[in-house]
């Protein structure tokens, strides 16, 4: 990868999680309620719907940028030569990339993820207080609860929208017979964002109830099967489903907004 290419994924990246981070925040808000273990209305209802935003203000720039370096670089190593490098194997190529992306996209998202949620379910605590209350009762191994959580989101969620958003890309332009234009990438990324968030809801319900967990507690160990569990059992299939639909929305229009921007602003800087 060159120089030139690594700095526009760099830029470009960057500029698109901020884009969808803070234009969509209250649908965030609102999703992180309702899976929240207290419920919606008990977690702040419609009050402080902004709340955390500082946090995600913070990491959405160099969260974004890492996972994009990491995806483009990924993807043209393994697509330079070798095995992965015929057609046929593209979507194999796309899975990999996408994976690592998340894991080190991650080591930057989770402690954010966790302030900001933390934020979003207790409107009355500002950021900076939840963030000094992390540390000092949890350490730095507190910001990082939910990590494993959040990968295990990540992964499957990545597995399915990015393979689809390149075939649907792909796709479209050979149609047309000419590469995309940015408005065109972008909904084919609303598209491929939506199948992807409904299917991986239940572990973000699991990921959300481990970050808001009481420390000590048994959800706040990280058993993402024994969290599933309780939801199931307490308030079953809804409970596991609980905030799909802002989530939904959230992810397919934040797809246009982030792949959208991303293309704009990196065959811009290309």
């Amino acid at each position: 990868m060159e120089r030139r290419e690594f700095v526009a994924s760099l830029v470009a990246g960057g500029c698109a999680g901020m884009c969808v981070d803070l234009t969509l925040f209250p649908l965030d808000t609102i999703k992180t309620r309702l899976q929240s273990q207290q419920g919606f209305y008990k977690a702040g209802g419609f009050r402080g719907i902004y709340a955390g935003v500082p946090s995600a203000a913070v990491g959405s720039f160099p969260n974004a940028a890492a996972f994009f370096v990491t995806y483009d670089c990924t993807k043209s190593l393994l697509g330079a030569g070798g095995v992965l490098a015929a057609p046929h194997l593209a979507p194999v190529t796309h899975m990999l990339a996408a994976s690592l992306g998340e894991i080190v996209a991650c080591l930057i998202r989770v402690p954010t993820e966790v302030v900001k949620q933390r934020a979003q379910a207790s409107p009355s605590s500002g950021t900076y207080r939840i963030l000094l209350a992390t540390l000092r009762e949890e350490g730095i191994r507190g910001l990082y609860r939910g990590y494993r959580s959040t990968v295990l989101r990540e992964i499957p969620f990545s597995l399915v929208q990015f393979p689809l958003w390149e075939y649907l890309k792909t796709l479209w332009s050979w149609r047309q017979g000419h590469t995309l234009y940015s408005w065109q990438a972008a909904v084919c990324g609303a598209f491929a964002g939506a199948v992807a968030a409904f299917v991986t809801t239940p572990l973000d319900v699991a990921k959300t109830r481990i970050m808001l967990a009481k420390a000590g507690s048994t959800t706040a160990s990280g058993n993402i099967p024994l969290v599933l569990y309780d939801v199931w059992r307490s308030r079953g299939l809804t409970g596991l489903f609980a905030g799909s639909i802002p989530r939904v929305t959230f992810i397919s229009v934040g797809g246009f907004i982030f792949l959208g921007a991303y293309e704009k602003v990196r065959h811009t800087l290309l």
